[in-house]
């Protein structure tokens, strides 16, 4: 029998509020997901975000990549 894992205490965010979180605009944020897939999850209508997703995305140097271009 697997013991499942303890629920995680981490809350969905926002456009918005990720945005926030990194001190951008939200209009750069639907670019980043189409543009340089961010991690997002797609619920209804409505991107929502881990910020731990978000931030491993950022430190590994995916929000920086093309930058020139955007």
């Amino acid at each position: 029998m697997r013991v499942l894992d303890p629920p995680s205490t981490e809350h969905w965010l926002s456009v918005g509020q990720i945005a926030a979180h990194l001190g951008v605009n939200p209009d750069t944020i639907y670019k980043w997901i189409t543009r340089k897939k961010m991690p997002a999850h797609k619920v209804g209508r409505l991107w929502k975000f881990m910020a731990s997703e978000v931030d491993a995305w950022v430190r590994a140097g995916k929000a920086a990549e093309g930058a020139a271009h955007d």
